[in-house]
């Protein structure tokens, strides 16, 4: 979730990656100290401090991917406001939403992973991240994904997506610039090959940044734990869009492992 990090030394003190492995590794009696380096990842944004250039791929398959479900369902929707007199005002509607969902495929092949992201989104450098990529026109709506060693051979080992979510916001919720923190929903999916993905939707209400609708999704491949956070601005003046939220659960959906060619 990466929510309300403030500072560069913040970002600095967030990426221990031992952190992360002895989270997600060692005993239940050893987890408490380490849950905290990976809720602050989870409740935490990147510093807009750093350069926001695009840069390449570094050999990431880049393609446009059209969402036909979710314009099937934009359809279905056209068609009854067309019968309730509402076709020009849904119309300009989805136009939007349908461009906001060509998404382009972004895969790591070093370290072995793959998703989706927005065209409007560009990749940025920041210290102990995997790959990130921030938002043009508001750099702190971003998507994120740190890939680190553990001992666990499979998510499921260390416990259930409500479990680890639990544990979770109750990290959250002991950070002093943290008003709010709920979980909206936790759950398990199957991703490739079978693989056992978690994914969750937290709300969070900060001192540093407002409220921020983060999605997050993880899972545990060849002893390396990958974790994807997307985090988007979700303040009542300005509250996240019903196509925004579609376009950010199609990116939450398509982390997974990368195919082996």
């Amino acid at each position: 979730m990466l929510s309300d990090l403030g500072s560069t030394q913040h970002v600095r003190n967030l990426w221990m990656i031992t952190g992360y492995g002895d989270f997600w590794s060692n005993s239940a009696s050893r987890r408490q100290k380490p849950l905290s380096s990976l809720s602050l990842w989870a409740s935490a944004t990147f510093s807009t401090e750093s350069s926001n250039q695009p840069g390449s791929s570094n050999g990431a398959d880049l393609l446009t991917l059209r969402a036909t479900r979710r314009k099937l369902n934009l359809s279905l929707i056209g068609v009854t406001l067309v019968l309730n007199g509402s076709w020009p005002v849904w119309s300009r509607t989805a136009i939007l939403a349908e461009e906001e969902l060509k998404l382009e495929r972004y895969t790591d092949p070093e370290q072995g992973f793959t998703l989706l992201k927005p065209p409007s989104y560009a990749k940025v450098e920041k210290a102990g991240a995997t790959v990130l990529f921030e938002e043009m026109k508001k750099t702190s709506n971003n998507v994120g994904v740190v890939v680190s060693p553990v001992r666990l051979s499979t998510l499921t080992e260390f416990g259930t997506p409500e479990f680890v979510a639990d544990k979770l916001i109750q990290a959250e919720k002991r950070k002093e610039s943290t008003k709010e923190a709920e979980v909206i929903w936790a759950k398990e999916r199957s991703g490739r090959g079978g693989l056992p993905v978690y994914e969750f939707e937290y709300r969070v209400d900060s001192t540093r940044g407002g409220i921020k609708r983060i999605f997050t999704a993880a899972f545990v491949s060849s002893k390396k734990l990958y974790l994807l956070n997307i985090v988007h601005s979700d303040n009542p003046e300005n509250p996240l869009d019903g196509g925004t939220r579609v376009m950010l659960e199609e990116v939450l959906h398509s982390f997974d492992i990368a195919t082996v060619t």
